[in-house]
């Protein structure tokens, strides 16, 4: 079954959010200057402040409510989903999923422009019908209260809700975990998937070969995000239960958690995420509470998805197959590396401006890779 879903938050917890950003306590200021050991004591002031007393969560429950909204049961989880038809009956349904610190709410700017290309400049065979699930732990899915919904779980999950909306064949796209996602719904329903798009593809360096310049910075590259930017991901892999409790109970440590991440990740040249849009993943985080139950599909997946890009990968993507690599984004691997495990590699973008949160960032560049991209696999190969 399913069922319509509607966003209305009560006020009393809207009222208990500023409260408690209000009577935060605060550490003193870092030793090290800017960024150096996380967040400014003053960027975050500045960024809460304006999470108290000026953030309009209602203008976003204003926008969802023109947007359809379903929850479904599959394997037993209660899932969200938003699911956008376009004007144009013969458009691709593809199925577009986030990551973390990300959230469905990160694909509203591009909404339109895919499923309504026509109105951006773009022709009606460029259309999608979009559905974008909230993973399970996240947004408004269930939070899962045993193990094992780890990626290959949702890749499943996946599948069964585009069966269940009626889309018989389909597209699969994503960014961060879905990336994973997606890959694995290539190889796990090659019959049913017209084709994926990544963001970026996940494959490990060719050793076999002399790295060229491009390929080397993106060795040196990754080396070091691991040195000075991964620890928030091996605290998510082994002790997300323990950060659950802080992250939970405050909303200012939440703020400061992710909000790192969107201005470590995000593209310095480029616009960045706009703050309405942070403020309203960092919300939908504390008002659903998945602080600990987000991180945990890292405890499930991240030991695995890590070793397909940093180790080697052993199997064989046989999809057709698109990847955009945007320019602030790590991991960044070459084409060539790309092509050894995804066989039939029809697109790659190269956009000038963009980091990991690109629907946010950039989000006319974003739909336009997508289209580029699925306009390429259903070409024939030799097209």
């Amino acid at each position: 079954m399913v069922e319509p879903f509607t966003v209305d938050v009560e006020p009393a917890e809207l009222d208990d959010l500023r409260h408690r950003i209000r009577q935060a306590r605060w550490p003193e200021p870092a030793t090290a200057p800017g960024w150096e050991q996380g967040i400014p004591r003053s960027e975050l002031r500045r960024l809460t402040d304006y999470w108290a007393d000026g953030y309009d969560w209602r203008g976003l429950e204003a926008e969802l409510a023109e947007r359809r909204q379903f929850r479904t049961t599959i394997d037993g989880l209660g899932l969200h989903f938003l699911h956008a038809r376009s004007p144009h009956p013969d458009a691709t349904p593809l199925v577009l999923s986030h990551g973390w610190p990300g959230s469905f709410l990160e694909f509203l700017d591009v909404l339109d422009p895919l499923t309504d290309p026509t109105r951006y400049g773009g022709t009606a065979d460029q259309a999608f019908h979009v559905v974008c699930p909230s993973l399970p732990g996240y947004g408004f899915s269930d939070r899962p209260s045993v193990a094992g919904w780890d990626i290959h779980r949702i890749a499943a999950a996946w599948i069964e809700l585009m069966d269940r909306l009626g889309y018989r064949r389909f597209g699969a796209a994503g960014s961060d975990w879905g990336t994973s996602v997606s890959t694995l719904i290539g190889a796990r329903a090659p019959d049913r998937v017209i084709g994926i798009h990544l963001i970026p593809p996940l494959v490990a360096p060719d050793r076999s070969r002399p790295f060229t310049e491009a390929e080397q910075r993106s060795v040196d590259r990754l080396a070091e995000r691991g040195r000075t930017g991964s620890a928030y991901g091996e605290l998510h892999a082994t002790k997300p239960q323990t950060l659950g409790y802080a992250l939970t109970d405050s909303p200012v440590g939440l703020c400061a958690w992710i909000a790192e991440k969107y201005r470590a990740w995000a593209d310095p040249a480029g616009p960045g995420v706009p703050i309405d849009r942070l403020l309203d993943t960092v919300t939908l985080y504390w008002l659903t509470g998945t602080a600990a139950s987000s991180a945990r599909l890292y405890w499930e997946s991240i030991a695995e998805v890590s070793g397909w890009f940093t180790e080697q990968t052993t199997d064989l993507i046989t999809v057709p197959a698109g990847a955009s690599i945007f320019p602030a984004e790590v991991p960044a691997p070459s084409r060539r590396w790309a092509e050894r495990r995804f066989a039939d590699l029809r697109y790659w973008g190269e956009p000038p401006t963009g980091g990991h949160f690109a629907a946010l960032e950039v989000p006319d560049l974003y739909a336009a890779e997508l289209r580029a991209s699925f306009a390429a696999i259903t070409r024939s190969p030799a097209g």
